[in-house]
């Protein structure tokens, strides 16, 4: 003869606690690990910043090579390159991130193909500067 059990009606929630726990940890220490971008040095100011909102993103590194969203591309490129996104994202502005050590030639030659391409929305991107 069989014995029957009785019906487990409660679920137990012990181990789905004990993994989302475990997610939760492994995420808090790979999140900031996770920051992509350009390494670039940027200028301090005292000056007061304000959070940057949607838009494209160009970097120049201490090498002079110049990234659109984290993409790089040549000089002489730049201006079409910068069109294209412009018009994929519908963007409105763009931030400028140039290390401390760029030539200032080289930023304003930047600025030039920015503003030749009708973006009046240019904001230079910095570090606040710590007392």
């Amino acid at each position: 003869m069989r014995k029957s059990y009785p019906l487990m009606a409660d679920i137990n929630v012990t181990n789905l606690v004990d993994v989302v726990l475990v997610l939760l940890i492994i995420f808090m220490i790979a999140a900031p690990m996770l920051q992509s971008g350009v390494e670039v040095n940027l200028p301090k100011t005292s000056a007061s910043t304000k959070e940057m909102g949607e838009g494209i993103l160009v970097s120049v590194n201490k090498e002079g090579k110049i990234f659109i969203d984290d993409k790089p591309i040549i000089l002489d490129r730049f201006s079409s390159r910068l069109a294209q996104v412009k018009r994929a994202k519908n963007a409105k502005a763009v931030y400028l991130r140039a290390d401390r050590e760029v030539p200032y030639g080289l930023v304003i030659q930047i600025v030039g193909k920015i503003k030749s391409l009708g973006i009046e929305n240019l904001g230079l991107v910095t570090e606040e500067e710590r007392l």
